[in-house]
């Protein structure tokens, strides 16, 4: 799986070095709906003219980029996956930290990329990848058990950017699609990017059209894990998908993304139906028969009528398989809609 990097040049290695010590310096002095119009623009790239540079505002950060990255390492699978989705491997020179096996039609494009760590690589191990870009799913991407500060990186000559659906409150597909634009701008492949959010959006209306009409969207539970205390999607992504496809997270009104509950809110709460969520230590049969064997559980709907369903986090990380995920949770919600 891992390939071969080029050899440099003895003054394209000798900037490297300074380069690599400089970062390691650094490092030591101080480590909705698929209509609706995105409400957050901060991320949003200024349109790259043929020759132009693209100057766009991540992370409370601006950053220009003045050609497109030739070198470029992915720090999480949602991120590597929308590269792979814009044909952008023989760009890629690392990838990092997988949740699930990558989707089957871009494996063998990933199959062609070094992995440089199981979880985030060390700042050695990035720079000796010599990037001239790093792409963060998440923000601990670029917080101390990451790869260092996008600041530190852009102080060495390393452009980053980090999913800013993955980073902000209560995030929409449409925020991924900003994020899926501001790749294309920043790579120059505009078109592609056009063409997979499309893609998306037509998968997305495909499941939309079966659901129809709903009412009264059924209340759902989300249960990622705990047994003292579960803990739950809140105002998150998994959230926003649940809305689309037709439930109502009955934690929606808490503001954190993830939370800590009680068993008692979640029996006031009255969930029809309950989401595992595939993913820790614990397997989805050990989280369904711990659920369905709680006895203050014993009778609210989902229970009593074992709807039960599972999502993996993967589908349901701001990435391109939000139509897979909404189809998911759309045919567990109203499975007669699907037969």
């Amino acid at each position: 799986m891992f390939k071969a990097y080029k050899t440099h040049t003895v003054m394209k290695g000798l900037a490297f070095g300074i380069m690599t010590a400089a970062m390691l310096l650094v490092s030591a002095c101080g480590s909705s709906t698929t209509t609706q119009a995105p409400a957050k623009t901060e991320q949003t790239a200024a349109p790259a003219a043929e020759g132009k540079s693209v100057t766009l505002t991540n992370n409370g950060i601006e950053m220009t980029y003045p050609t497109a990255p030739e070198r470029a390492v992915t720090l999480n699978q949602h991120v590597t996956e929308i590269m792979l989705a814009l044909g952008l491997a023989d760009k890629m020179v690392g990838t990092a930290y997988l949740d699930d096996e990558i989707l089957p039609e871009l494996k063998a494009d990933y199959d062609k990329i070094p992995v440089l760590s199981d979880k985030y690589p060390t700042k050695e191990v990035l720079l000796a990848a010599n990037p001239d870009f790093v792409y963060a799913g998440w923000k601990s991407g670029f917080g101390e058990k990451g790869v260092g500060s996008m600041q530190d990186l852009e102080k060495v000559g390393i452009k980053s950017y980090l999913q800013a659906s993955s980073s902000m409150p209560g995030p929409t597909i449409d925020d991924v699609f900003a994020d899926i634009t501001n790749i294309g701008r920043i790579f120059r492949v505009e078109d592609k990017a056009n063409d997979l959010i499309n893609k998306m959006k037509s998968e997305m209306d495909q499941t939309l059209s079966k659901i129809g009409k709903v009412d009264e969207p059924l209340n759902v539970f989300v249960y990622d894990n705990g047994e003292d205390k579960p803990f739950t999607a809140a105002n998150n992504y998994m959230t926003s998908l649940i809305k689309t496809a037709g439930g109502k997270n009955i934690f929606d009104d808490i503001q954190k993304g993830w939370a800590e509950v009680s068993w008692e809110q979640v029996v006031s709460r009255n969930p029809d139906v309950i989401i595992i969520v595939d993913y820790g230590d614990r397997t989805v049969e050990q989280k369904r028969n711990f659920l369905l064997t709680k006895k203050e559980l014993a009778d609210i709907p989902a229970i009593k009528n074992q709807r039960l369903m599972v999502l993996p986090l993967s589908a349901a990380s701001e990435g391109v398989r939000g139509p897979i995920a909404l189809k998911i949770l759309a045919e567990g919600l109203y499975p007669d809609k699907f037969k």
